[in-house]
């Protein structure tokens, strides 16, 4: 079962990284999906599938009956957490480069982008009036 599964990480992480790879956006943001996936994956086949040693031991040095791994399964529930925030935030970043662009393909998009520079308060204070425009007080 471990080699099939070794398989699937190897397959998965080679589709997250040829995606990544592609020059439209929303692909780039699918194959890091596919890619956290892929880890998350590795890190529950590395904390053993079945259960034939326990992970936890009595302070006598007696074995606890075989019970499920918690570290793997924390790792793996931070990460999921983590890897949904990071989409939600692709997602808003892709769609205002999208609205800002015009595009989402990174070839399409201008190497440099220097948007308009915001106005200055200065620019916002009147020059002030000459002699004969002013009203006396």
């Amino acid at each position: 079962m471990e080699v099939l599964l070794a398989f699937l990480v190897g397959g998965l992480a080679a589709v997250g990284v040829y995606l990544m790879l592609r020059p439209h956006l929303i692909q780039f943001l699918v194959g890091f999906l596919v890619l956290g996936n892929a880890a998350n994956l590795l890190i529950f086949t590395a904390g053993r599938l079945g259960s034939q040693f326990p992970p936890l031991v009595q302070r006598d040095g007696g074995l606890l009956e075989p019970i499920a791994n918690p570290l793997p399964q924390a790792l793996i529930l931070t990460a999921i957490v983590i890897g949904f925030g990071l989409a939600a935030f692709g997602i808003v970043l892709f769609y205002r480069a999208e609205q800002g662009l015009g595009t989402l393909s990174a070839e399409a998009m201008p190497e440099v982008f220097e948007p308009a520079p915001a106005p200055s308060p200065v620019d916002q204070v009147e020059a002030p009036r000459s002699e004969k425009e002013r009203v006396p007080a």
